[in-house]
C-alpha cells in the first residue's frame, strides 16, 4: 500500500536529503521517495499505513519540516534518495562546474589562512626573501587556529543548519544529535587555545581524535558513494561530500600528530 504526504519547508536538495534518511533508517516504511519538485514523499507500507501524527513526527526529526493536512498532490516528476544525485541538484551541477568551481569557497577560505599564516613570519631581510625566518611549528599552530576559528564561524551562523547536515554522516552526531549543536564550539575552543598556545598537548590531542573520529564518518560516507552536503561550511555553502573533505580532516589530524611528535 502506498501513500503520498506533501511537505512544506524544503528549500534545496540538502532537504530532501535529510528528510530521505529519516525515512529510509524507520524501519516501519518498506520505501519511500522523497521529491522536490512537487515536495513531497511517496511511501509503501506492508501492512497498514502509519497515522499522519506519526508520519510528521518523522518528518520533524529531519528538520523544520512539516506535512500538509490534505493538499492537491501530484506525482512526483523525479524522487530522490542519498545515494543518487538529482538532475539539477548541487551535487549534480558540481560535476559540471567542475572541481574549482565547486570548491571556490573551500579554498579561497584556505588559502587566506596559509597566506596569512605564511605573511605573519615573513622577514625580508632574511635569505629567500624572508621565506627561511618561517617557523614551521608556529606556522602550523597559526594554521589551526585561522582554521578552526574561521569554520566555528560559518557553523555558528545557523546551529541548527549544521547540525541537521552533521549527523547525516557523522558516527556520533548520528547517535547523539546534541553533538552537531556543540561541535561548532568545540571548534571555536580549539582555536582559541591554539591561537593562545594554551595547553598545547592537550589542544592537539583533542584535535586528532574530534577530527580523528569526524573523519570516520567522511570516509565512510564516500566509500558508499553518498550524495550529501558538506558541513564544513555551515549550510552556508552548498558543498558536496567528497574526497575534498576527507583530505582536509586528515589533513588537520596530521598536522596536529606532527605537533605532538614536535613539542
Amino acid at each position: 500500500m502506498s501513500e503520498v504526504y506533501a511537505i512544506e519547508g524544503m528549500t534545496c536538495n540538502g532537504c530532501v536529503a535529510k528528510l530521505q534518511q529519516q525515512f529510509d533508517e524507520d524501519q516501519r516504511f518498506a520505501s519511500a521517495k522523497v521529491s522536490m519538485e512537487p515536495s513531497q514523499v511517496l511511501v509503501q507500507y506492508e501492512g497498514e499505513p502509519l497515522d499522519v501524527l506519526d508520519v510528521k513526527k518523522v518528518v520533524a526529526k529531519a528538520g523544520p519540516y512539516t506535512v500538509v493536512d490534505n493538499p492537491p498532490l501530484v506525482a512526483p516528476k523525479e524522487a530522490t534518495t542519498t545515494t543518487e544525485p538529482l538532475a539539477g541538484s548541487s551535487f549534480d551541477s558540481s560535476q559540471k562546474r567542475g572541481f574549482l568551481e565547486t570548491y571556490k569557497p573551500l579554498l579561497l577560505i584556505v588559502g587566506f589562512i596559509a597566506l596569512t599564516c605564511t605573511m605573519v613570519q615573513v622577514e625580508p631581510t632574511q635569505p629567500l626573501g624572508g621565506l627561511s625566518s618561517i617557523d614551521p611549528m608556529l606556522w602550523m599552530r597559526h594554521f589551526m587556529a585561522g582554521f578552526f576559528l574561521a569554520f566555528s564561524f560559518f557553523k555558528l551562523l545557523n546551529i541548527a543548519g549544521f547540525a541537521s547536515s552533521y549527523r547525516m554522516y557523522d558516527w556520533v552526531a548520528r547517535k547523539f544529535p546534541v553533538w552537531g549543536f556543540i561541535y561548532p564550539f568545540v571548534e571555536l575552543s580549539l582555536g582559541v587555545l591554539y591561537l593562545t598556545n594554551a595547553a598545547p598537548i592537550f589542544t592537539n590531542w583533542a584535535t586528532v581524535i574530534v577530527l580523528g573520529v569526524s573523519s570516520l564518518g567522511v570516509i565512510e560516507s564516500n566509500l558508499n558513494k553518498k550524495k550529501i552536503q558538506c558541513a564544513c561550511l555551515g549550510d552556508v555553502f552548498d558543498l558536496p561530500m567528497s574526497v575534498v573533505t576527507i583530505v582536509e580532516d586528515v589533513t588537520m589530524v596530521a598536522m596536529a600528530g606532527a605537533m605532538l611528535f614536535l613539542l
